[in-house]
């Protein structure tokens, strides 16, 4: 899964030039945290969000008139305001990659730029957030498996194998780091097989079963 199959397109951008106040009411009427700033050309210049924008709101203890205040803030425009050291990521960059660069950077999204560092799109942590539900099959029903297993070729292949022969089918699967040296983490989610017997399986097999709890459909509340 690639950054181009979960970011949001077209982006919204701003330009430089574009008032302080119309930026946030843009942010706060779009839900946005976040805007990608671009140049005459099209290219991306900075990106300024809502903590900027919020900064440059005057104080409530401040001694200017609503009047005073209104018109300075008439004045300010985004290019004063916005990062230029942006941290972007591609179309093609691997959706791990980009969601490793925003936690390693502690920010909540990335510009998407193409070659010519013109904005394609946004993605954010709700997007990632999204896809890690999506992988590991959130929501759907089935026997939830978290296991600790050899670090040794071919045990994931010996797991599915076990799946199979006893007529479940493997909805997701996904990996973690152990706390044992020698394991590999995993969390699996299978259906149609039975609990007891799975388990029992996969222990013989040198698999160590963490936890393992049947989880229902999950429905959306309104």
């Amino acid at each position: 899964m690639l950054v181009r199959d979960r970011m949001s397109v077209p982006a919204v951008t701003i330009s430089p030039e574009t008032p302080f106040q119309d930026a946030l009411k843009l942010m706060r009427d779009s839900r946005f945290r976040r805007l990608p700033v671009v140049g005459k050309t099209g290219k991306l210049v900075g990106i300024v969000s809502e903590r900027d924008l919020l900064y440059a709101s005057p104080s409530s203890a401040t001694s200017l008139s609503v009047w005073e205040v209104t018109y300075l803030l008439s004045k300010i425009q985004v290019g004063r305001l916005m990062t230029t050291d942006v941290i972007t990521t591609t179309p093609d960059t691997p959706l791990e990659d980009a969601a490793y660069l925003m936690a390693e950077n502690r920010i909540g999204g990335l510009p998407v730029v193409d070659a010519q560092s013109r904005v394609a799109g946004v993605i954010t942590e709700t997007d990632v957030f999204k896809s890690f539900v999506e992988m590991l099959a959130g929501g759907c029903a089935g026997l939830r498996l978290t296991l600790g297993v050899p670090e040794r070729k071919g045990v994931l292949l010996e797991l599915c194998k076990a799946i199979f022969e006893q007529g479940g089918t493997v909805v997701s699967v996904g990996s973690f780091h152990s706390e044992a040296s020698d394991e590999q983490g995993l969390v699996v989610k299978v259906r149609d097989v039975d609990e007891d017997q799975l388990v029992g399986t996969l222990e013989g097999l040198g698999d160590h079963v963490v936890d393992a709890r049947i989880v229902a459909e999950a429905s959306l509340s309104s």
